[in-house]
């Protein structure tokens, strides 16, 4: 019977995986220039659950409603160039960054592994204070260029004109980081999920419905 269930089961586990590695990203979409303070404020959407989003920090300029697209991609894609990432940031929204300096981004509410793009680090050193992971990285709007670790693998340094995508893994309710001042640089920020959320993801749900119907047959194929 095991090895049975192992033969049915075995399409659903390659399924499976090939569905949780598809993975849409809720990328922001900023709104507003923050009157009070330098910042900019927007929104990201997971499931029904409404984020809203934050920037705090000085900046050159933002992108909130049209405007150039510098999420494009070239081959090696910086944005959908891992497994990891499905969908590139939307054609407008971005942050462009000029002048070195602490910079904040808060959530409404904590999220999951939260994911920053970028456009354009050239030559440029940022610290988060929290270990990072490089997801992907390629040629966009500017170029190619390589993000290279630091030692403590809390930030990286911009090797040629760096355009991909970052993950801090863990859950976050705001993000931290330094950068240095250039002419400017520009980022995003996205997420996969919510903190606390333990809903099953839809390929377990995939997985668990094609099981339970593979054991079904096996058991009408005993009984018969």
């Amino acid at each position: 019977m095991i090895s049975k269930l192992r033969i049915i089961l075995a399409p659903a586990l390659a399924l499976s995986t090939s569905l949780a590695l598809a993975a849409p990203v809720s990328w922001t979409d900023w709104t507003t220039l923050s009157a009070t303070s330098p910042g900019v404020l927007g929104s990201l959407v997971v499931g029904s659950t409404t984020v809203g989003v934050t920037y705090s920090g000085a900046y050159s300029f933002a992108q909130t409603s049209g405007g150039t697209n510098f999420w494009t991609e070239g081959s090696p894609a910086p944005y959908t160039g891992s497994t990891q990432v499905d969908n590139a940031p939307p054609a407008a929204d971005i942050i462009a960054l000029n002048a070195g300096g602490l910079k904040t981004i808060t959530f409404s509410q904590a999220v999951v592994d939260p994911l920053i793009a970028l456009v354009s680090w050239n030559g440029n050193t940022v610290d988060f204070g929290v270990p990072i992971e490089i997801v992907s990285y390629g040629l966009g709007y500017w170029g190619s260029g390589t993000p290279v670790l630091n030692g403590s693998g809390t930030g990286f340094f911009g090797s040629g004109e760096v355009h991909g995508v970052i993950r801090l893994p863990g859950s976050y309710s705001s993000i931290s980081f330094t950068d240095t001042s250039e002419n400017w640089h520009g980022i995003t920020v996205g997420v996969v999920g919510l903190a606390g959320n333990n809903v099953p993801e839809p390929a377990s749900l995939a997985l668990l419905g094609i099981g339970l119907a593979g054991l079904g047959a096996l058991r009408r194929r005993r009984t018969a």
